[in-house]
């Protein structure tokens, strides 16, 4: 006698009328129960079983709660961790992702969300090893994450974040991603991290600066100053304007990282605004945007290897700077240090350099995120920082007190504590004003009072002052006025930042 196939029309005679009902959930459910295997076969079915259960529950949330109740009694979350780990389970990625991302964006009920994260179904999918070579599964696994960052609030964050055991893995998944070559991305990894600062809880906080602060803003500082690079080769192989579009993107990818790093700034967390001012500073600002001002002939050594910007693109970048951020203990020593900076031009050969006249080099961090994170390893710089090191400008005894260098003996910053803001009134000098009355001013504004200013203006001079001295020296406009245009720009950013 002839018998059927048991998977023949598998219980579709007794599929519920109403697609949205718990009786048609509990119907999906011994569809997953009799599919436990995912194959060619069934993953055709397996979709559109996922698709329907997302659906239920979105409705569940607005109409039915025992839809949920249901949903997590069976623990049908750990049917989508089991089809994820399968061989075969690739074939039903992407839906699983997506019908994931879609409960999770449309549950508004804070009830049912707690009882979605209530297991660690949801840690253990964000650590599964995806193929991220698919496109497809990058771009919904993303977007899962950036949805998930949306639900961080004081009550939930407990549910990503494990004090006890130190791991945080939405947050460090995501922004193993901050370099990725696809812009969405990379936009989607910055939306993450910026929810995750949000967050007011000081465990997580003091975990984030601890472990992740450093390398992160390390690595973040090298693939913005790379880009700033690559945005240096396009204007110089652009003197007929052929790739206008292609200089478009990159100034404007340049701006979003301003606005993001601004955007951390502006949470206010005291902590990573140190150790992000740290790096701004020391890695990225000084060694590539200062420093490109003006590359001093007299320097010996590797200084001429260091890498470096055209003047026109420096100023265009600094201008932007002040024009974006506002965070007052970043600017004013960035301020201070393109204004009163010196250094030295004397060097004595036989002798090691000063570290005083040591130029901070913008290079490469000793390791990439991601091994960093990894590795699980500690970075001692972010070991309970107490703030960014501010050390004082040391006078020299040659010049009666005058600033003699850029950078203190550990590369970091001279300190404005205690400085005046610069005013407004630098970019905008006394109208009809000789060029002697204009210098006697500036050294006024700068702490020089008059009986420090004699005639021929011995305790201030631009000669050690090579950033000051290459501003003044563009607004000449000797050869074209890119230069005396940004230039101006950068005077008016600074004399109207708020910080």
């Amino acid at each position: 006698m002839f018998s059927r196939p048991k998977s023949w029309l598998p219980s579709l005679l007794t599929k519920p009328k109403n697609p949205h009902s718990l009786e048609h959930l509990k119907y999906l459910y011994s569809i997953l129960l009799k599919n436990q295997i995912v194959g060619e076969h069934n993953r055709s079915l397996l979709v559109e079983t996922l698709r329907s259960i997302s659906e239920i529950l979105i409705w569940g949330d607005q109409n039915d709660s025992s839809v949920f109740d249901f949903f997590l009694e069976k623990s049908m979350l750990a049917f989508f961790l089991r089809y994820l780990r399968q061989k075969s389970g690739r074939y039903i990625c992407v839906q699983l992702l997506q019908t994931l991302n879609i409960m999770f964006d449309n549950i508004n009920n804070e009830t049912s969300l707690y009882y979605l994260l209530s297991n660690n179904h949801i840690n253990s999918i964000i650590v599964h090893k995806f193929d991220f070579s698919d496109e497809e599964v990058m771009a919904y696994y993303i977007s899962f994450l950036k949805t998930l960052s949306l639900k961080l609030n004081r009550h939930t964050i407990h549910f990503f974040y494990n004090e006890h055991t130190n791991d945080f893995a939405l947050y460090t998944e995501a922004i193993k991603f901050f370099n990725h070559s696809e812009t969405m991305v990379r936009i989607a990894v910055r939306t993450i991290t910026l929810n995750v600062f949000r967050v007011e809880d000081k465990a997580m906080l003091r975990y984030v600066r601890d472990r992740t602060a450093a390398p992160y803003f390390s690595n973040l500082v090298w693939f913005i100053g790379n880009h700033i690079l690559d945005l240096d080769i396009c204007v110089r192989n652009d003197a007929n304007h052929q790739n206008r579009d292609r200089l478009a993107d990159l100034v404007a990818e340049h701006l979003d990282h301003l606005h993001y790093l601004n955007d951390i700034l502006c949470i206010n967390t005291d902590a990573l605004n140190d150790v992000l001012t740290d790096h701004l500073l020391n890695k990225l600002f000084i060694p590539l945007y200062v420093y490109s001002l003006t590359r001093r002939k007299r320097y010996t050594g590797n200084e001429v290897d260091k890498k470096h910007v055209s003047s026109v693109v420096s100023l265009f970048l600094l201008s932007q700077v002040f024009l974006i951020l506002n965070f007052a203990p970043l600017v004013r020593q960035l301020a201070e240090i393109i204004f009163q900076g010196e250094i030295s031009l004397t060097r004595d050969d036989t002798r090691e350099d000063s570290p005083k006249m040591r130029v901070l080099e913008f290079a490469a961090p000793e390791e990439s995120l991601v091994r960093t994170l990894e590795k699980g390893q500690e970075s001692t710089s972010t070991s309970k920082p107490e703030g960014v090191p501010k050390p004082s400008i040391e006078p020299s005894a040659a010049e009666g007190g005058s600033t003699e260098a850029v950078t203190a003996d550990d590369g970091s910053s001279p300190s404005t504590e205690g400085s005046e803001q610069y005013p407004s009134e630098l970019s905008s000098p006394t109208q009809n004003s000789t060029d002697e009355e204009k210098l006697m001013n500036y050294g006024q504004r700068i702490g020089h009072g008059p009986s420090q200013v004699p005639e021929r203006h011995s305790s201030f001079s631009l000669e050690n002052r090579p950033y000051l001295e290459a501003i003044f020296n563009t607004l000449e406009c000797s050869e074209n006025d890119y230069e005396a245009l940004f230039s101006l720009c950068l005077l008016f950013a600074i004399g109207h930042n708020k910080g």
